[in-house]
């Protein structure tokens, strides 16, 4: 599937792209405003991809349509999701992934960022595509099928960068959940910038600015 997307470039020679993946029931739209906020170079050289999901019924809302990456089934973090669903949208990443990388972008220079649902699919994503990638960015999301995922994945890919963060008060994702993947992450030899804030499942003004250090580490 061709996924349409929002696209912001900073500079114009683009050496590194983000593939932004927003949560249940948001757009690509979602997350535009913060590129500004990250305090990048304005010629950075990076192009930022914000990819729409397309709308599907959702069984745990009562089977209404709505943007979703894949159909969340119950609140059970081990059985709310069906893996050949979340792998058929892992496909799709990939496509956006394969697009960058046809226009001259090294797949090590290319981050998966992703909240809620979307956190779920860039880590499913970069740790299943054909090349190493240059960083994940997992926000306020979970980690289903994480022993399955990390056991198969090829070697080398622990050498990917990690941000992850979480609200402690979130009610949609527990912040026990993150403290369930992030320290598998860590254990397998990943470095994984780890960081929590008061905030429930939302984003974190310092948690903009955290993010943005981050970035520019990597880029």
């Amino acid at each position: 599937m061709k996924l349409k997307r929002e696209t912001l470039e900073l500079g114009s020679n683009i050496q590194h792209a983000v593939i932004w993946l927003h949560g249940l029931g948001a757009d690509g739209n979602d997350f535009v405003p913060i590129v500004p906020e990250l305090g990048l170079p304005k010629d950075a050289g990076v192009r930022f991809i914000f990819p729409h999901a397309p709308s599907r019924p959702v069984t745990l809302n009562n089977g209404m349509s709505m943007p979703a990456w894949y159909d969340i089934i119950s609140l059970d973090r081990t059985k709310n999701v069906e893996m050949d669903d979340l792998l058929a949208t892992v496909d799709w990443i990939s496509v956006l992934i394969d697009e960058q990388v046809a226009l001259g972008i090294d797949p090590e220079n290319i981050i998966l960022a992703g909240f809620s649902q979307g956190g779920v699919l860039a880590l499913h994503t970069a740790l299943r595509y054909s090349k190493r990638l240059g960083g994940i960015v997992a926000l306020s999301t979970y980690f289903p099928f994480a022993d399955e995922t990390i056991a198969e994945m090829p070697k080398g890919y622990e050498q990917i960068p990690v941000f992850t963060a979480h609200g402690t008060h979130d009610p949609v994702i527990p912040v026990t959940w993150w403290h369930d993947y992030a320290p598998k992450l860590e254990e397998q030899g990943f470095s994984v910038v780890a960081k929590s804030y008061p905030m429930e499942h939302s984003v974190h003004p310092q948690e903009i600015v955290d993010l943005g250090a981050w970035f520019k580490d990597q880029l």
